[in-house]
């Protein structure tokens, strides 16, 4: 994981314009003191987009002009790419830098941690993996004989058909809450989805009402948290665990966390890179993002169970296929089940939405991203609607990527939580930050959709009523009023 600083010189460089990239490239190797008479190593891996093969030829032709010294590993996930990087810097001391390196490396640690679970029937065993039609898919294929059938594993979207992340994947189930495509699920079967690099994964099943229910990022962290504590516990060793989280993370597990499992809990600015650095504080750092992006940093040499748990993690960044390892080996080695898993704390309604905008920047934040500075009155306006409701929680930042604002709410039931939504609009609205028109249509359609579902779905006494017939609800769709819209809305999710 680079430094703040390298991210910037990498930035430097994207924009260079063709008659001053050397001398852009001279300025950094300035700053850093370089020695160019030393030979440099490149490593270069790609996925299975069609672009890989022409990009990864530029970066070799790049490389070899400047008498650089390169190895190409071909088709591999991103995390792959980490750990054969890894293991060069570290001269082979944290493993085998090829790609069967990486499996003997992860199967053997699940193999041993494997045994020390009571014995597993068929069903146990089973794991349903949404490929997400990516390179993760390709590399499941062949890491499944190094598991020697401790696993089994059914995989669809596994990229013979379909299109990468189409209707599949991490991101379509958790932004979603609903089963990918292609995947025939049965009355709670355990199931996960990858990401099309492989990155990045999410568990998930039905109940027996046909009910869904994710277990994100925050539910991995916890069960992988709590297991590393009660190893510590058991080992007698007195080490700083910690868990990192961002303005997403639930807040159930936050409190489940601090005050059920008294693990300390951190919170820093989204994007991994930001968790990787801070977990790197801890002796031993656990974070995911709710998205399902994440790893264990910092971990420490202890008892037998301990340092098959550090072969098996993946510790350069976070890995999809090592994560699921880790807990498939968990849930086994504690003879729990997904539901008993998913009991461990009940999270709290909420939603996130992405909405474009004209200028990102209009909205500056703080707080590890939690409090909005300007536009001036936003904050004031946010904690007055949070505080209406129980366990209430929301806020608003913009990517740092494109010209979109993202938004988070959860409260105590779904229909405070969408209030709490459509409320927003109207702050929005106010503050000149979106079109009036379209933002509203848009978003309140993507709401009401949600919510219709939440309705044909759970029995929650307060959301088995028509939401139309809801007065709190109607008067936020009303604040500011709009029958075109309105009438647009239901029809649509009529």
């Amino acid at each position: 994981m680079v430094t703040a600083v390298w991210e910037g010189y990498a930035t430097q460089l994207a924009n260079a314009e063709q008659d001053s990239l050397l001398k852009e490239l001279k300025d950094v190797i300035e700053k850093e003191d370089i020695d160019m008479s030393e030979p440099a190593s490149i490593y270069i891996g790609k996925d299975t987009r069609p672009s890989g093969a022409s990009l990864s030829r530029a970066v070799l032709d790049g490389v070899s002009s400047l008498g650089g010294k390169t190895h190409d590993y071909g088709l591999v996930t991103t995390p792959q790419l980490h750990y054969m990087v890894c293991c060069c810097n570290t001269h082979g001391c944290y493993g085998s830098p090829t790609v069967e390196g990486y499996y003997q490396k992860l199967s053997q640690a699940f193999l041993q941690l494997s045994q020390n679970a009571s014995n597993c029937t068929d069903d146990q065993k089973r794991l349903l993996v949404d490929g997400a039609n990516g390179i993760g898919a390709l590399k499941m294929t062949e890491m499944e004989p190094f598991l020697c059938s401790k696993l089994h594993m059914v995989l669809s979207n596994d990229s013979s058909s379909g299109k990468l992340n189409h209707m599949c994947g991490a991101d379509y189930v958790k932004v979603q809450q609903n089963a990918p495509q292609g995947m025939n699920m049965g009355v709670g079967e355990r199931c996960c989805s990858f990401d099309g690099d492989a990155d990045r994964i999410v568990y998930y099943y039905t109940d027996s009402k046909g009910c869904f229910h994710l277990l994100d990022g925050d539910k991995i962290a916890t069960l992988i948290s709590t297991y590393l504590k009660e190893l510590l516990t058991q080992a007698g060793l007195n080490l700083q665990i910690a868990v990192v989280q961002t303005a997403y993370a639930n807040g159930s597990s936050t409190r489940y966390l601090e005050d059920v499992m008294k693990v300390a809990v951190c919170c820093t600015k989204t994007g991994v890179k930001h968790l990787h650095h801070a977990a790197q504080e801890y002796d031993i750092g656990v974070y995911f993002e709710a998205n399902g992006h994440g790893t264990v940093s910092s971990l420490k040499r202890a008892v037998r169970l301990l340092e098959s748990t550090i072969n098996l993690i993946n510790q350069t960044v976070g890995d999809a296929i090592s994560d699921m390892l880790v807990i498939e080996a968990v849930l086994a080695i504690r003879g729990m089940s997904v539901q008993d898993w998913d009991a461990i704390y009940t999270d709290l309604p909420n939603r996130q939405l992405k909405v474009t905008v004209s200028d990102r920047r209009v909205i500056d934040t703080t707080d590890a991203e939690r409090r909005a500075v300007t536009p001036e009155g936003l904050q004031d306006a946010i904690d007055s609607l949070v505080k209406k409701y129980k366990t209430a929680r929301s806020f608003v930042r913009p990517s740092g990527t494109e010209d979109v604002v993202r938004v988070y709410a959860e409260a105590d039931t779904q229909v405070h939580m969408i209030i709490m939504l459509i409320i927003y609009l109207n702050i929005f609205n106010c503050k000149c930050i979106f079109s009036v028109f379209m933002c509203r249509k848009t978003l309140i359609v993507w709401l009401m959709r949600s919510v219709w579902l939440c309705i044909v779905s759970l029995e929650e006494s307060e959301m088995s009523q028509n939401l139309y017939t809801n007065q709190e609800f109607m008067q936020a769709v009303s604040l500011n009023p709009s029958s075109e819209i309105y009438e647009y809305c239901k029809c649509t999710v009529d």
